[in-house]
C-alpha cells in the first residue's frame, strides 16, 4: 500500500500545469505598436505640411486633407474638458490590453482589439502632448439629417480613428456572421449526435 501511495503522488507531481503562451502576444503587440507609430508619424507630417498649405484636395472635395484639432471625443462629441477624455481613454485602453492578454490565444479577438488599442494610444499621446487630438483626413461621404441634426460633411478624423472604426466594424460583422451560422452548427451537432446512432442501432 505504501508503494502504491508513493507512485500515486509521483504521478500527480508529474502532471505539468498549463504554460502561459506569451508568444501569442507577439503579433498583437506588433499591430498595437505599428498603429500607434504610423498614426503619430502621419500626424506630425500633417501638422508640418498642412499648417503651411492649408486644405489640400486629393479627390476633389470628396477627399481632402484638412488640419483640425479636436479637444472633444469621436464624432464631434463634447461631454467635458480634454482631461475627461484622457482619463476615460486610459481606462478603456487598460481594459482592452487586459482583455487581449487573457484571450491571447484567440486571434479573432486579439487582432482587431490590437488595432483598437493602437488607435486609442495614438490619440492618448496627442492629449498628453498637446491636450487635443490632431485630425487631418477630411471626407465627404453623404449628408445626414437625423431628428433635425444636419451633417453636411463627415467629421475630420485621423488614422487612429480609422483603425478603431474598421476594427469595430469587423468585430460586429464577425459577431453577426457567427450568430447566423450558429443554428446550422447546432443542427449539425444534433444530427451527428452519437446517442442517435446508438439508439438507432439498438432498434
Amino acid at each position: 500500500m505504501h508503494v502504491c501511495a508513493l507512485s500515486a503522488k509521483k504521478k500527480k507531481r508529474g502532471v505539468a500545469l498549463p504554460v502561459t503562451n506569451i508568444r501569442a502576444l507577439f503579433v498583437p503587440a506588433i499591430i498595437f505598436l505599428s498603429v500607434t507609430i504610423i498614426d503619430q508619424i502621419t500626424k506630425i507630417w500633417a501638422v508640418d505640411f498642412l499648417s503651411i498649405k492649408g486644405s489640400v484636395e486629393v479627390l476633389g472635395r470628396f477627399l481632402m486633407l484638412t488640419l483640425t484639432y479636436n479637444q472633444g471625443g469621436a464624432l464631434g462629441t463634447s461631454f467635458g474638458p480634454s482631461i475627461y477624455y484622457l482619463i476615460a481613454s486610459v481606462l478603456i485602453l487598460a481594459f482592452i490590453l487586459y482583455y487581449i492578454f487573457i484571450h491571447r490565444t484567440d486571434r479573432e479577438i486579439t487582432f482587431p482589439l490590437s488595432f483598437i488599442a493602437g488607435g486609442a494610444l495614438g490619440n492618448i499621446v496627442d492629449r498628453i502632448r498637446i491636450e487635443k487630438v490632431v485630425d487631418w483626413i477630411d471626407v465627404d461621404f453623404f449628408n445626414l439629417n437625423i431628428l433635425g441634426y444636419q451633417l453636411d460633411r463627415w467629421w475630420t478624423f485621423n488614422l487612429a480613428d480609422a483603425a478603431i472604426s474598421c476594427a469595430i466594424v469587423y468585430i460586429l460583422i464577425t459577431m453577426l456572421l457567427s450568430k447566423f451560422s450558429s443554428p446550422e452548427k447546432n443542427q449539425n451537432s444534433v444530427t451527428n449526435d452519437p446517442s442517435d446512432i446508438t439508439s438507432s442501432s439498438v432498434q
